[in-house]
């Protein structure tokens, strides 16, 4: 009788979390997401760069320093490929530093063509792999973008939140902050930021935090004005609760919705702006897989030769392209975010 009910309860708990997971694919928001062309192609797009990072190791060859760094020795230089062996995941989640250094083909001062140096997409001046420099230039994008973004974020829903929520002077001190470093031109106080502190990833990394932040914390502290005003939020003022308490509980989970739309559309931007700074030289080391790089050694061929403009289109037309395609499929999903998140949306 026992295992009966207990087989019979099992049963109802099995339909229901079947139930929860039906209602979630025909919920309102997700039908919105899949009626939506566009949001599918960002998705994909997304998605493409996604497995392309994570799988990096996979898609290229990787230079000497890389395998020495990895353990591996001439005989056993390709076990990254390989599952069963250590360097396979090692290759994937902890990449030695030297694995984002792009190989060189030669050290020649004029770009090659793919047929020329045997590689996908031909090489730069000195040499550098392009196909190489675009994909791991992938994983250097990704972390550019969500470290960024997640600083900006924290930063912004840390001071929106107490600003809007405590009020009086505290919220005049922040929001006229805030203007100030609003009014100011980001590029430039983020290239200043760079030349200051030395040039490196990291660098760029909080240089681009610095000036994105103030964006996030006015949004936020709109958010909390208007859900601070919400009956519920009354209640539970009118109960005695705690104001942290308060905010983390009732405020929060009702003002960020927005905040992760801007945030989702933010990342193509933060590397639309490292990309610049590292075009103009303040970014990674050079040799470093970053796509501003990239860009940078096609400065001077972008014309090709006098007889031939088009020589050497591939030198900045991949590395461009690349980038297109990042900051389009962050946009488009970033507004298929919106209209999911959207209450009024139909």
């Amino acid at each position: 009788m026992a295992e009966t009910e207990l087989s019979a309860a099992q049963a109802t708990a099995f339909l229901k979390q079947a139930e929860r997971r039906a209602g979630f694919w025909t919920s309102k928001a997700v039908l919105r997401f899949r009626r939506n062309p566009l949001a599918i192609v960002g998705l994909l797009v997304v998605l493409g760069f996604v497995v392309l990072a994570a799988f990096a190791p996979l898609f290229t060859e990787l230079g000497r320093s890389c395998i020495r760094d990895l353990g591996l020795s001439a005989s056993t230089q390709y076990d990254y490929r390989n599952p069963a062996k250590p360097a396979f995941w090692q290759a994937i989640f902890a990449p030695p530093s030297t694995c984002y250094q792009i190989p060189r083909q030669g050290f020649g001062t004029q770009p090659r063509t793919a047929e020329a140096s045997e590689t996908l997409l031909g090489t730069t001046s000195g040499g550098y792999d392009i196909f190489y420099g675009l994909v791991w230039g992938t994983r250097t994008a990704f972390r550019i973008g969500i470290i960024v973004v997640g600083i900006s974020l924290l930063v912004g829903l840390v001071l929106g939140s107490l600003s809007g929520y405590v009020g009086g002077a505290f919220d005049n001190v922040v929001m006229r902050f805030t203007d100030v470093v609003i009014s100011l031109p980001n590029l430039v106080i983020a290239l200043v930021i760079v030349m200051v502190l030395g040039q490196s990833i990291d660098n760029l990394m909080l240089a681009i935090a610095m000036v994105a932040w103030p964006s996030y914390a006015r949004l936020m502290r709109g958010e909390v004005l208007r859900v601070k005003e919400q009956d519920y939020v009354a209640s539970a003022v009118a109960l005695g609760r705690r104001p942290l308490g308060i905010i983390f509980r009732h405020v929060l989970p009702n003002a960020i919705g927005p905040l992760i739309i801007v945030a989702s559309l933010d990342i193509g931007s933060v590397v639309l702006t490292a990309a610049a700074l590292s075009f103009l030289g303040l970014g990674a080391d050079v040799g470093y897989a970053d796509w501003g790089q990239m860009i940078s050694f096609a400065r001077d061929w972008i014309l090709g030769t006098p007889g031939n403009p088009l020589a050497y289109w591939y030198v900045s037309f991949w590395p461009g392209l690349t980038i297109v395609l990042f900051v389009l499929g962050w946009n488009l999903l970033g507004d298929a975010f919106r209209d999911v998140l959207d209450p009024r949306s139909t």
